[in-house]
């Protein structure tokens, strides 16, 4: 537990936002961004539905170094359209990873660092935004073959939907306890279970399902840190000074399959009962 010192030199990583997160995770001096928000790369489809656009499309692309080896950071902005994925943001992310990995394959080491604070697919841009989602996941396979792509999930969004299957697919997960991480949100399996199964309004129950400390408990995460910089920034390092880890969590289906056959779906999933089948399973 830390004291009130500590807690006072913390920097907040969770307060930032995403230019901002990108920023501090790269070295002084070096960030440079590209296709920002004064090159006015909007989506072409909100406007039309009378949704008001965001010059960057609520994506940041960075390129800079990290421990002074090229990379690049991928951040989206949580707080427009709840990190929502279109047709712009997510080319921007799947162009970016495709870029590093050519980089790699023209012997330049670069790697990267993704901030998912995402809902998944924008529904405004629907089947455009789930065929961005695809060449995210696709790009992410590509460069993690060179270098270690990094996921972050700090909060307070969150990653749900599509692009909680393109976190699964880094090379390493990095958590806060604010965070959280599932397949479907809250409301969505509310809407499709029952209230009784799961209360999207019953918060404590909820991070106990798909916080980020279950999470890492499960064994489905690889760092549980608290919201502050130096310690982001000091695990990013880390994970980047280990390289590609000798086999990825998303080749291991075998074992995942093994521990959900483990699971009674005829009773209430307990955080308790999930870390067990995952501790054992993993």
């Amino acid at each position: 537990m830390m004291n009130t010192a500590e807690l006072l030199k913390r920097e907040s990583f969770i307060e930032l936002g995403a230019r901002e997160r990108a920023r501090s995770l790269l070295d002084p001096g070096s960030f440079r961004e590209l296709i920002g928000p004064f090159d006015r790369l909007t989506s072409p489809w909100l406007a039309a539905q009378g949704v008001v656009t965001q010059a960057d499309d609520g994506v940041v692309v960075a390129r800079g170094r990290i421990a002074g080896q090229p990379a690049v950071v991928l951040a989206i902005e949580g707080a427009y359209q709840g990190g929502s994925m279109g047709e712009v943001g997510g080319a921007k992310i799947a162009g970016a990873l495709e870029l590093a990995a050519e980089n790699n394959r023209r012997g330049i080491p670069t790697r990267a660092v993704i901030l998912f604070e995402t809902g998944g697919v924008r529904l405004q841009e629907a089947n455009l935004g789930l065929a961005a989602i695809a060449e995210i996941h696709a790009a992410i396979a590509d460069l993690r073959r060179y270098q270690p792509v990094i996921g972050i999930v700090a909060g307070t969004v969150g990653c749900f939907g599509g692009m909680s299957i393109a976190a699964g697919l880094c090379s390493y997960l990095i958590v806060t306890r604010e965070a959280r991480l599932g397949l479907n949100g809250p409301q969505v399996i509310e809407q499709e279970a029952g209230i009784e199964e799961y209360d999207s309004r019953d918060r404590p129950f909820i991070w106990s399902i798909t916080g980020g400390e279950q999470r890492f408990a499960s064994k489905l995460v690889d760092a549980y840190l608290e919201d502050d910089v130096g310690a982001m920034r000091a695990s990013v390092h880390e994970f980047i000074r280990m390289g590609a880890p000798a086999r990825h969590r998303s080749d291991r289906e075998a074992d995942f399959l093994a521990c959900m056959e483990r699971v009674d779906a005829a009773e209430q999933a307990r955080p308790e009962t999930v870390r067990a089948i995952y501790q054992k399973g993993l």
